[in-house]
């Protein structure tokens, strides 16, 4: 297969991108300042369409197609309340996390429709289920926007075209461990898991449950509560 993952420079994008190569597909990815150095590799910005379209160019004159794309790229906030926040720093957010999965899927989902197939995931994150956190109020409005967005989507794409929405859970990731207070430390140990944990059986279902609306959660509500039900026995410990 043909995949592109935006973000692949660093954290899930990088464990991702790994995977797919070890497993022998072509790859294509992009960071927003220095090319990744896995697979084919090239710098674009998520938040601007037409460096995105030149992702997808890149991708479809190095291997003839795209058959699945994963909009990964995503940047997170100080945890703080939101009016602490700078105009600056709100905007980022939104603008990648939003904007651009939005540039993402608009580009891909119209090659798609071009070459008769194709995927998009979408990647999940804290306040995709409607959970509200204090601190991430802008990170989790994004997210909790993307489930929408691509349950939209899923009833407007055309005929051999599919979305659906990649959830990781709690990951060890700079994106994810900033600003962590020692009750949150402490809970994180309990559920997150490590990019190299997570991204292999990540890899596997993108590629093997290929259906509209498809929904993938490696955390989920069984794990979550026979976790917490060990911790005392295990003491699961996986920040540094």
């Amino acid at each position: 297969m043909v995949i592109v993952v935006t973000g692949g420079s660093r954290g899930i994008g990088r464990g991702l991108v790994r995977e797919f190569l070890a497993r022998g597909h072509q790859v294509v990815t992009c960071g927003s300042a220095t090319a990744p150095e896995d697979g084919l590799g090239v710098v674009a910005d998520v938040t601007d369409r037409a460096q995105v379209r030149e992702l997808w160019d890149t991708a479809v004159a190095g291997y003839g197609r795209v058959d699945v794309w994963i909009n990964n790229a995503g940047v997170t906030q100080r945890r703080v309340p939101l009016w602490e926040l700078t105009e600056q720093e709100t905007r980022a957010v939104v603008d990648v996390n939003l904007n651009g999965v939005i540039n993402g899927c608009a580009v891909a989902l119209a090659g798609m429709a071009g070459q008769g197939h194709g995927h998009v995931w979408n990647m999940e994150g804290l306040g995709s289920d409607g959970r509200a956190v204090p601190g991430l109020s802008v990170y989790g409005s994004t997210k909790r926007a993307l489930t929408y967005l691509t349950k939209a989507l899923a009833k407007e794409v055309p005929d051999g075209v599919s979305v659906g929405l990649l959830s990781p859970g709690m990951v060890v990731t700079d994106l994810l461990v900033r600003d962590l207070n020692p009750k949150s430390r402490k809970v994180f140990d309990i559920l997150a898991d490590r990019v190299e944990t997570v991204t292999p059986w990540l890899a596997e279902q993108a590629l093997a449950r290929i259906g509209n609306g498809a929904h993938v959660r490696w955390l989920t509500n069984r794990k979550v509560m026979a976790r917490f039900a060990t911790a005392p026995f295990t003491r699961r410990k996986v920040l540094p």
